[in-house]
Order: structure tokens, then sequence, then C-alpha cells
């Protein structure tokens, strides 16, 4: 069977790598690089919703913290720079695991983990949380569609009544949510996810040649990243 796509171990060390070297100290330097490499894997999806999703969210955290505060300079400015210093990590961080959220089942997801020996109960907590990600996201869609329905929605209502409009979205949010969390737990049980016997793999995660190639690209971004100047490591306030 010919095999596509990467490995989901290296989609999750990908995951792992990039969050720590964007969230590190001296992150910033690592920042291009990394929104870089997530509006690849956007790309390669192709979801291109989100590839400009990460370089409006890119263009404007760079807009507001490193040419505001020079155009602009007061203390205001000053404060929106340095929360978009913290901001712009988090779109790097984003993106790269919107890739794994995406494009991992939670059937390669477990195999992957279960190759890796992670304890049973993690791999299956991790697994339901991947698939709940997707679950919430179209449940709070379904949510504001039934209140646009019946004229819930809309700015005026929600600067009149702040508390109440929240309430209105959360609770059935809520409602919904623990729904889906008890149909999530019977399908894994379904699946035998519980079970103690080890499940046979029938498409077993390996190594290859997208696995090399991305990280030829992660140390070669990396190597770009520590030798030419970065534009986010200097000019924040």
């Amino acid at each position: 069977m010919a095999r596509r796509g990467l490995d989901p171990r290296s989609r999750i060390l990908l995951v792992l790598v990039v969050s720590v070297a964007v969230m590190s100290p001296s992150g910033l330097v690592f920042v291009p690089a990394g929104i870089v490499l997530a509006v690849a894997l956007a790309a390669s999806e192709p979801s291109w919703s989100r590839v400009a999703v990460l370089l409006a969210s890119a263009a404007i955290m760079y807009a507001l913290g490193w040419i505001l505060p020079v155009v602009w300079p007061n203390g205001l400015t000053a404060t929106i720079g340095i929360a978009c210093g913290y901001l712009i990590r988090f779109v790097a961080a984003f993106g790269v695991g919107a890739h794994l959220v995406a494009t991992t089942s939670p059937t390669r997801l477990s195999a992957g983990l279960r190759a890796w020996r992670i304890p049973r109960a993690i791999a299956v907590t991790l697994a339901v949380m991947l698939r709940f990600f997707p679950v919430v996201a179209s449940t709070s869609a379904a949510v504001l569609d039934a209140m646009r329905l019946r004229g819930l929605v809309g700015a005026r209502g929600f600067v009149r009544h702040p508390v109440l409009s929240i309430e209105r979205f959360t609770v059935p949010m809520i409602a919904a949510s623990l729904r889906a969390s008890e149909d999530l737990s019977a399908s894994t049980i379904l699946r035998g996810l519980g079970s103690r016997r080890t499940p046979v793999t029938l498409d077993p995660p390996r190594f290859g040649w997208p696995d090399a190639a991305l990280a030829l690209a992660v140390a070669a971004l990396a190597a770009i990243s520590m030798v030419l100047p970065s534009p986010l490591a200097e000019g924040i306030p």
C-alpha cells in the first residue's frame, strides 16, 4: 500500500519542537521560520483559509507590535507592542498544531503513540481530545446558527446585554459538549480502545521520505533563523 503524508509521530514531534522553540526566551528569532513552516503545511493539505488566517494574523501582529510603536510612540502602543510580541508566538505554534489536528485521525494518532510505547491511558485521552476539537467547532457553529435564526446574534444586542449574550451561547455549548463527550466515550469503547489487548494496526506508521524532507526543512529554517538577522528580534518595546 502506498503511503502518503507524514508519519503521525513526525507531526507530534514537529508541534513540540516548534512550540518549545517559539516559546523560549529568545523564541522571537524562530517565529518567522515557524510561520513559514505553518503556512507551507497548510498549503500542502491544501487549506487556503488557514493560509489566509495565518498570514493575516502575522501581518496584523507585526504591524501593531513593531511598526505602530515606531510611528506613534507612547505608553499605549508600547503595551500593545509587548502583547503582540507574545501573541505572534502563538500564531506559529497554532499553525503547526492545526496541521496536526486537521491531518491526523485518532486511529493513526493511537497507532503512532503505541509505536512509542506511550501508556494506554495517555494515548486514549489524546485520541479522544483530537476527535473532540472538531466536534466543538461544529457545535459552536450550530449554536451560532440557531441564535442567528432567533435573532439573538448581533453587535447591538451584545453591547446592550453582554452577560445575557454570553449565557445564551455558553449554556447550549456546555450541554452539547457534554452530549458529544458521552458519544465519543461510547465510540472509544466500541472501537476497543479501552481493551487490555493491544489492537492490530492495519496500516502501521513508518517513517518515510516525507519525514526526512520535513526534518531537512526544519533544520534549514532553524539554521537560517540563527544566521540571518530576524525582523522580530529587534525593535519591540
